[in-house]
């Protein structure tokens, strides 16, 4: 089924907003799908639901017409998707508890039943709004990683991924503005909290598999990489917080001064990678 949408399976589980484990440990038996997951699954994958929950003996063929139809109708990267990109949008502009699900519906031109019968529930939602944004993030990551690794220096890499989380961008602020939102309801909601933290262990690994290629080249003095990486990220969220925080600058810069500002942000956590990191050597 997955080999009709010509994605792979990680992809796929991205569209249909599902942990890739928990996919394959399904496909296999070793785990049952919720109905949730098996409509989010049928819509993205164009079969019939009731196909998936077995009150059909076999996937009707749908005429071609109707096929075409609908790959015109349908949103990139299938509704599931388009729910949970919108949600995120909703919840940087007014907050998790300022979205109604009649909101999310509305930004998608579709019911409120529609949007329940993806996510029947807020906490739902939630997790997979938080799930979306670790696979963007991380995906982003990758990408920025892989175009620093060309000169083959870690600390370039480093420098690279402090810009990355520097709110420099309106659609930066936009992502923090998210991740601050959802690490609240973190706090209440156990799968986000697991979300939270394995999110947390993703993006420290990262930094400290930088941190150690740095101390094997020699540009980066000789520590404990996870201990160092925990400080770094650290710091990296609590000026992000306070970037936030600031009234953002405008073109005739009347807020010009007023709070942390995103140089003073990069500023800083580059100042802390010189003092701290760098080995005496290769110190601005």
């Amino acid at each position: 089924m997955i080999d009709t949408v010509g994605v792979s399976r990680r992809e796929f589980a991205r569209r249909v907003v599902m942990d890739p484990s928990k996919l394959s440990r399904s496909l296999s038996g070793a785990r049952r799908f919720t109905v949730a997951e098996l409509a989010r699954i049928a819509d993205t994958a164009d079969v019939d639901a009731g196909w998936l929950l077995g009150s059909r003996p076999e996937a009707p063929a749908k005429p071609s017409a109707v096929r075409r139809d609908r790959a015109a109708a349908a949103p990139r990267g299938g509704r599931p998707l388009q729910i949970v990109r919108e949600t995120v949008r909703l919840i940087a502009e007014r907050g998790f508890h300022g979205v109604r699900i009649a909101d999310i519906a509305e930004a998608c031109a579709t019911s409120t039943a529609a949007v329940h019968y993806h996510f029947p529930g807020r906490d739902e939602l939630l997790e997979a709004a938080v799930r979306w944004c670790m696979d963007e993030d991380s995906a982003r990551r990758a990408a920025r990683i892989a175009d620093a690794g060309d000169t083959g220096d870690a600390s370039d890499e480093l420098r690279q991924l402090i810009e990355l989380q520097t709110p420099y961008t309106e659609q930066r602020r936009w992502q923090w503005s998210v991740w601050l939102d959802l690490w609240a309801q973190a706090a209440r909601s156990t799968a986000v909290g697991r979300l939270h933290v394995a999110y947390h262990r993703q993006w420290r690994a990262t930094v400290a598999d930088v941190l150690r290629r740095g101390i094997d080249q020699g540009v980066f003095r000789p520590t404990d990489p996870d201990a160092a990486a925990l400080r770094l990220t650290a710091l990296i969220h609590g000026l992000a917080t306070q970037v936030l925080a600031a009234a953002p600058v405008t073109e005739a810069g009347a807020e010009a001064g007023v709070g942390t500002s995103p140089e003073d942000m990069q500023a800083a956590l580059l100042a802390y990678v010189d003092v701290t990191l760098s080995a005496p050597a290769h110190r601005s």
